[in-house]
This record gives structure tokens, C-alpha cells and sequence, in this order.
């Protein structure tokens, strides 16, 4: 970064002054400091060489927008490091609620007081639930705690801050076990391609994106696994982005299946196989997809979501998010008397805490069932 550095001394008081012109690392805007008052020039150089190294760290102490730090610490600290639907809600949070509420506010101004202010308002004006802002609360109290390692702020103001409203425990929504052979039926005679889809949703509990990324390369027919290590982009602009990192770390696994699933599987092999004889050099080879459209190309999710609300409607099974069948899947494990660390384990899931919470959630409503997997 140059910065052009000049030195006055002036004449009523005999005291110097330094003029620092430079363009902010962060905002891209061309900036002035200045300070007077020093008894020397050689004070006056001390100071600025200190404003320098300050400014040639990436931040002005004094005049930084809290706007302008965000989009910074969302391009040099989160794009690249965060999943893509992890980054769209934090900018969300940051353009949709935090830039319209502190506007031009300067980074260092925004007080313990204020950021409380800000939380109490957009609960009660904009009516959002404590879930809500809990995202917004995380996406500004990231970016505070960066801004106090890097020295900007000496004092995060989002510590300890008092989330309103109260959360909202989240519905646990599955198919109870005694709805799956109709809802499979109907499935089935919906579209061969949803029927093999759902099912091994329903059989493996894999995210919906983890499912539409399952190459055959990842089904091992000898030990009967299925190795979880990739998603799929549903909202991928660009087709080289078809494929993203799992969740989490833990997401990243290799389950075991039933032998009747694994039938399933090689019969569904054969099914493709067939399709692509007739299909020839339309048929997407390079995929290599297990749960795709008849031409090997990737299941859309609009299709996917439009196909299972209307075969819940069909079966006569209330709505319900295609998630569910994550949840169906933990249920039926629990039936059938799953250990909570396995159910961990082959789920995916980052902690215990959030097996632990399906768990108790279910036996709000009922006791556990005892009972085989079908």
C-alpha cells in the first residue's frame, strides 16, 4: 500500500503536523489522516510511522464504516472457508438487517448498548423469531471477534448479549413407520426414478444433497457401504460447481446397508445400464450418478420437491420437507433400538448434542418402539 506522507510545522505555535493520504485496504476508498500538535518534527514522524504500520495492517482505527469491515471479513475470511449455503446467510444477515440498521455507523462506534438496541428492535418491528436472530447474532459477532484479532476494536460488543424472544423447539417431522410401505408404494407408481431416490433416503438417512452426489464409485456391492465424502449443488451456477464438500468433517462417512437395499441397488445398475444403451451419447457417462434423471444428468430439487409433496398427498400423509426422511430413517434405527453414538456416527452429525435432541424430541411423542427395521 503507498501511502504519500507529509510534515508542516505551524507558525501561530511553532507545533508540527502530519498529513497521511492513502487508499483504505478494506473500503478501497481514498483516505486522510491527519494529527497535530507534536513539539517536533521527529515526534510528528514517530506518530505517523505508527498510523502507517496501523493502516499497512488492513484497518484504520478510526474511521472504518462497520459496513465496509463486513464485506471485507465476508471476502478474506469466509469466501473460500465456508460452504456456499453457509455464506449466503451470512450475507444475508449482513445486507438484509445489519448494513439498513447502522447504516454509515463507523466500526468502532458501534457500542455493547447499540448492538443491544439493534437485536431488541428488529424482534419487535421486523417480528423475527429468536432462531432468526441468532443467525444474524453469529454472522456480526464473527466478524466483531476477527475485527478485535486483528486490533481494529479493542472491545467485541456483541459479548454477552441478550438474545429476545424465546427459541422455537424445532418440530421433528418424519413418517411414522406404519405410512412408509404406502408411501413407497405410491412412490412408485409416481416414477421409478423418485421411488429409488426417496427409498434410499429413507434407508440410509443421507442429507438430500449427499444422495444426489452418490457416484457408483462410491457404492461398494462386496462390503455393502456406501462412502458419503461430496454434495451436491443444488443451487450451482456453473456446471464445474456441480459438486461441494460435505456438511461438516464427521458428514464425510462410510455406512453400512441392508443386503435388500443393496438388491435394490443392482437391479437400479441394470435399469441405467438399459437407459443408456437407448440413450447412447446423451446419457451423462462422465457423471457416473446413482440417484439421476433418466439421461445420468443430476436430479433438479424443484423436481425432487414437487414429486414427494405430491406423493405425501397421494398417500394421504400430511406435508412435510423431503429433510424428513433424514428424520424417518433416525427414527426407524431408534425403533429398532440404535445405539445414540452409532446413530451419530452414521448420520453425520457434528456432536451428540443434535442425536441427543432427535432422541428426546421423540420420546415427546411416545415411548420408543422396540422393533426390526423392515
Amino acid at each position: 500500500m503507498k501511502a504519500n506522507i507529509t510534515y508542516r510545522k505551524h507558525g501561530h505555535d511553532g507545533k508540527w503536523e502530519f498529513r497521511i493520504r492513502y487508499n483504505d485496504p478494506i473500503s478501497g476508498q481514498r483516505k486522510e489522516n491527519s494529527r497535530r500538535g507534536f513539539k517536533t518534527k521527529s515526534e510528528a514522524k514517530y506518530a505517523a510511522e505508527e498510523v502507517q504500520r496501523n493502516i499497512q495492517a488492513g484497518y484504520d482505527q478510526r474511521s472504518i464504516l462497520l459496513k465496509d469491515y463486513l464485506d471485507f471479513w465476508l471476502v478474506e475470511y469466509k469466501e473460500g472457508n465456508v460452504r456456499k449455503n453457509t455464506l449466503t446467510t451470512l450475507r444475508q444477515s449482513i445486507d438484509l438487517h445489519i448494513k439498513p440498521h447502522f447504516g454509515e455507523i463507523e466500526l468502532r462506534a458501534v457500542t455493547p448498548a447499540l448492538y443491544q438496541q439493534f437485536l431488541n428492535k428488529i424482534h419487535k418491528d421486523k417480528k423475527l423469531s429468536r432462531n432468526t436472530i441468532s443467525k444474524i447474532h453469529n454472522a456480526i459477532y464473527g466478524a466483531m471477534k476477527r475485527a478485535k484479532i486483528n486490533r481494529t476494536i479493542e472491545v467485541n460488543p456483541c459479548d454477552d448479549a441478550v438474545l429476545p424472544g424465546e427459541f422455537k423447539k424445532e418440530e421433528i417431522k418424519y413418517i411414522d413407520s406404519d405410512q412408509i410401505d404406502r408411501f413407497l408404494g405410491v412412490a412408485y407408481e409416481y416414477g421409478y426414478e423418485y421411488w429409488i431416490f426417496f427409498k434410499l433416503l429413507i434407508e440410509t438417512g443421507l442429507r438430500k444433497g449427499e444422495a444426489g452426489a452418490l457416484q457408483w464409485s462410491d457404492i461398494n456391492f462386496n462390503e455393502g457401504t456406501i462412502s458419503i465424502n461430496k454434495s451436491l449443488d443444488f443451487n450451482r451456477k456453473k456446471q464445474d460447481e456441480m459438486f461441494g464438500s460435505v456438511k461438516t468433517s464427521s458428514s464425510e462417512r462410510t455406512i453400512t446397508i441392508r443386503k435388500t437395499v443393496m438388491d435394490d441397488l443392482r437391479f437400479h445398475l441394470q435399469w441405467q445400464n438399459h437407459n443408456k444403451k437407448q440413450i447412447n451419447d446423451l446419457y451423462r457417462h462422465d457423471l457416473n450418478l446413482v440417484l439421476c434423471r433418466k439421461d445420468g444428468d443430476a436430479m433438479p430439487s424443484s423436481s425432487l420437491f414437487n414429486a414427494f409433496s405430491r406423493i405425501l398427498k397421494r398417500a394421504g400423509i400430511p406435508p412435510l420437507p423431503i429433510h424428513s426422511l433424514r428424520h424417518t430413517h433416525a427414527v426407524l434405527m431408534l425403533e429398532a433400538g440404535a445405539d445414540m453414538k452409532y446413530l451419530q456416527e452414521r448420520l453425520g452429525h457434528g456432536s451428540y448434542q443434535n442425536c441427543g435432541c432427535l432422541f428426546s424430541r421423540f420420546q415427546e411423542d411416545g415411548e420408543v418402539k422396540h422393533r426390526s427395521i423392515r
